[in-house]
């Protein structure tokens, strides 16, 4: 399973969801999805977009875990 810690860079990198989705060029609605961990997909080309602004790697956004629902 693979969590998604945007909120965490998001508060390190004191700034809103809606600059965020502004800088980054999705909608509010869908970085909302993405910062839930909700997402079934993220393209590579907004992942580096969130990379730029939040001035970090992927890997401080995505964590992979094991999905204990087995």
């Amino acid at each position: 399973m693979i969590i998604v810690n945007l909120d965490v860079m998001m508060a390190k990198r004191k700034i809103g969801l809606g600059e965020l989705a502004d800088k980054v060029g999705i909608t509010q609605a869908n970085l909302s999805i993405l910062k839930n961990s909700k997402a079934k997909a993220v393209r590579f080309t907004t992942l580096d977009k969130l990379c730029e602004v939040l001035e970090c790697q992927p890997g401080d956004l995505l964590e992979y875990t094991e999905d204990s629902h087995e």
